[in-house]
Order: structure tokens, then C-alpha cells, then sequence
């Protein structure tokens, strides 16, 4: 049988999922009513942070975040290049400037030194992303004494130190897109923090700059979590932490299975001290895209997410481009691959995968 890079599944949930949309439906409030009132609740306790505040996305989580931080035009963000392009684009619509930091390759994520070789007089904020799963350090970012915004749009429920992704900087933004670990059924996104301040303009923000339809302070957006999605987030909150348990349990089993003594394959930073939520498995391999036609020959699905960071995309000619040398960046680039993970990612599914990687690593 074919293994899917998303080895996922809602079917059991259907039926509840069904239920609670019709409640919904029956009550007519479909914008800022009682069930998003109540995720967020809900979801700034799952955090442990004091507010949460429901938007349409994850990209608008982030421009709010960064708007109600009080950035702007002028305004310089450190953010990396090996992300997803919303991290990025997220700042240039918040009429900041993109200056793009190199990663470790080896955990995909900025480092303190990354970080430090990128700011700038005009520095005014860090964009730290929780790639893939994985919680970068931080705290040794606090020493620069910048605003920190997390983009932890891969990491529900991911811990350092025993403290949850979203409480490490200022404020965090999540992703509830269908594919995350904590995904809705449709678009969807929040800013965490524990800013009272930023809470209240970020709230302001998300509706046009007002908070009574009648005066309005800044110039905002469009960007609500809607009622439906919002009955859904609450439905399925409750499991997050089991099915990153699967998660992490599917990646012992590549590890204790034997995909590490694959000639070639690096297997991802792990360490169950810091809880890794798995969002995507990603190994190393020095010829990754060879290794991919070879698993989707033996049925197998896997795939490179980044293969063009974002300094290099088209829209971001202009900040950087060619004339940057982000050599951790390239690397990742080049060798990073996604294979098959998920809450129902089976041995026998590992099993495949791993015969599969050692038939076309050779």
C-alpha cells in the first residue's frame, strides 16, 4: 500500500465534528460569537499565556502580531530564510523590512548567532520560527533586548524547560491549517501573548481598528477565526497532546527501526526533553532529490519543502537576494527531505519507509 506523507486522519471525529457544526449553524452566529470567545480561552490556558486572539490565518497572525508590537514602515525584522514565504511576506505587509538570517542545518532553525550577525541599527524585532516541530533557543535571543515574535505555526503544543510553544517571546503566532498539528477545517490562525497591551490592539487590529463597529483607531484588517472553525479547534484541542505523543512515537520508531544506519540519511534533531511535536519528519541526505524519486518509485511519499528559501524567491529580490551568504540556509536547502509522518503513521508503515530509503540510497 502506498504511505502518505500525512499519515492523518479526522474519520472519527466526523460524526462529533457533524454535531457540533450543526449547533452552530442553529444559532446564527457565525463571527466573534461564544465559540471563539471560548477557544480562546481555552487555548491561551492549553499555552499557558494570558490572551489569545482569533484571526483568519496564520499569515495575518503574524502582521497583526508585528502591527500591534508596534512595527512598521522603516522598521527592520531579523526573520529567516528557510521558512515557510509567510514568515517573510508577513513582515513586507506590515510595512517592515525582511532581513533575512542564516539557520543551523542541522536543526532548521535560527541560533543566537544567526540571529546576532543580522541585526542592524535598525533593527526592530526577531521573527524566531518553530520549524518543523522543533523549538529553537529562545531565550539566548532575550540578550539582544528586541521584541521576539514566535511563529510556532508548526509546533501546538512543543515544550522547552516545561514551558509550551507560545509563551517564549512577546507574543507567538499559530497556523490552524487543516495539515498542522493542531489544523481546523478550513484557514484559520491566533496570536498569543501575554501583553495586555499588544492583546488589546491586536484585537482592535483583526477588526478594521475598532472595537464597536462605530470608532475606529488604526488602520486594520478583515482577519476573524470564524464560528464554525473555532466549534472545530475546541472539538479537537483536547487530543493535541496524545497525537503528538503519536508523533514523537512514530519518530522513535524510525530511529529504534533502523532508518539512521540508511548510508547517508541524517535523522532529525530529538531529544524527548524538549518535546519535538513532529509536525514534519525531516531527514538529511547529500543527494535529497534522488532519494525522493526513489521512494515515490516504491510508492513512498516524501518531499522537499524549501528548496528556494525566501531570500531568493522573486518577491524578495529586493531585500537581499543573490548578494546574501547564508550557508547554513543552502545546506538545508539542498539535502533537507520530508518522509512520511502522522498520529496514525504505522511500524509497518515505518517499516516501508525505511526499506524504501536503503533500496534508494544505494
Amino acid at each position: 500500500m502506498p504511505v502518505p506523507l500525512f499519515a492523518t486522519s479526522l474519520a472519527r471525529y466526523h460524526e462529533r465534528l457533524g454535531r457540533r457544526l450543526a449547533e452552530v449553524t442553529a444559532t446564527g452566529r457565525y463571527i466573534l460569537g461564544p465559540e471563539v470567545d471560548s477557544f480562546e480561552r481555552e487555548f491561551a490556558a492549553y499555552c499557558g499565556a494570558r490572551h489569545c486572539i482569533g484571526v483568519a490565518n496564520g499569515t495575518d497572525a503574524i502582521t497583526i502580531a508585528l502591527r500591534a508590537m508596534g512595527i512598521g514602515h522603516g522598521d527592520e525584522v531579523v526573520v529567516p530564510s528557510f521558512t515557510f514565504y509567510a514568515s517573510a511576506e508577513a513582515v513586507v505587509n506590515a510595512g517592515a523590512t525582511p532581513v533575512f538570517c542564516d539557520i543551523d542545518p542541522v536543526t532548521f532553525c535560527v541560533t543566537r548567532d544567526t540571529v546576532a550577525a543580522a541585526i542592524t541599527p535598525e533593527t526592530r524585532a526577531i521573527v524566531a520560527v518553530d520549524l518543523f516541530g522543533w523549538l529553537p533557543p529562545l531565550d539566548d535571543l532575550r540578550e539582544f533586548g528586541l521584541p521576539i515574535l514566535e511563529d510556532a505555526a508548526q509546533a501546538h503544543g512543543a515544550r522547552r524547560d516545561g514551558r509550551r510553544s507560545g509563551t517564549f517571546g512577546d507574543a507567538a503566532t499559530f497556523s490552524f491549517f487543516p495539515s498542522k498539528n493542531l489544523g481546523g477545517l478550513g484557514d484559520g490562525g491566533a496570536i498569543v501573548t501575554n501583553d495586555d497591551g499588544l492583546a488589546e490592539v491586536a484585537q482592535r487590529l483583526r477588526f478594521h481598528g475598532s472595537t464597536d463597529k462605530v470608532t475606529y483607531t488604526e488602520v486594520g484588517y478583515n482577519s476573524r477565526l470564524d464560528e464554525l472553525q473555532a466549534a472545530v479547534l475546541r472539538e479537537l484541542l483536547p487530543d493535541l497532546d496524545d497525537w503528538n505523543d503519536a508523533r514523537r512515537g512514530a519518530a522513535r520508531a524510525y530511529a529504534e527501526r533502523g532508518l539512521g544506519d540508511v548510508p547517508g540519511i541524517e535523522l532529525p534533531a530529538f531529544d524527548d526533553a524538549l518535546e519535538h511535536v513532529f509536525h514534519l519528519y525531516v531527514v538529511r541526505h547529500p543527494d535529497a532529490d534522488a532519494l525522493s524519486r526513489a521512494l515515490a518509485s516504491k510508492d513512498v511519499a516524501s518531499r522537499g519543502y524549501y528548496r528556494r528559501p525566501v531570500h531568493l524567491q522573486p518577491a524578495m529580490a529586493g531585500y537581499g537576494g543573490e548578494s546574501l551568504d547564508l550557508p547554513g540556509t543552502a545546506e538545508a536547502a539542498r539535502t533537507h527531505l520530508a518522509l512520511p509522518m502522522g498520529t496514525q503513521l504505522s511500524e509497518s508503515q515505518v517499516d516501508e519507509v525505511i526499506a524504501a530509503c536503503a533500496s534508494g540510497s544505494t
